[in-house]
């Protein structure tokens, strides 16, 4: 049993659910993944979870601070564990996602901090352009 989840959502006055345990085992072992793709995971140990439950659960998870989603690219978000920080490169021709580490956006982060007064989230980053191997390929051509 996750002691993380248990303590947290006990301050919170909530109790621990085994819907709960089997989503934020889901994500962890998962990686990346969608909100359908960690179902048939919980469905997998527990068929009577249906869709409904595991977006109400990623929901408290993320409120708890558990896990976060990004959106790469077009359709469902996906879902990580909190410490899972990095920034997604997203390819928009073949649809690769490379992580970066998030040091590859102080610059960035300085400069819209002193500029604009925006704090920027790097861990809640998704760059779209070209993989290597397709920006090769499309200049070849």
């Amino acid at each position: 049993m996750d002691t993380t989840l248990k303590s947290t959502l006990h301050r919170k006055g909530l109790r621990m659910t085994p819907q709960r345990q089997l989503v934020l085992e889901a994500v962890r072992e998962l990686g990346h993944a969608t909100p359908e793709q960690i179902c048939a995971r919980v469905q997998s140990a527990a068929p009577a979870v249906n869709i409904t439950t595991v977006y109400r659960t990623l929901d408290l998870l993320e409120e708890l601070r558990l896990v976060r989603h990004t959106h790469l690219g077009h359709g469902a978000p996906k879902y990580s564990e909190r410490e899972h920080e990095h920034v997604h490169l997203v390819c928009h021709s073949c649809g690769s996602v490379v992580e970066a580490p998030t040091e590859v956006m102080e610059e960035l982060a300085a400069q819209l901090r002193a500029k604009q007064g925006f704090v920027l989230d790097v861990t809640h980053v998704a760059l779209s352009g070209r993989c290597a191997e397709c920006a090769t390929a499309e200049e070849a051509e």
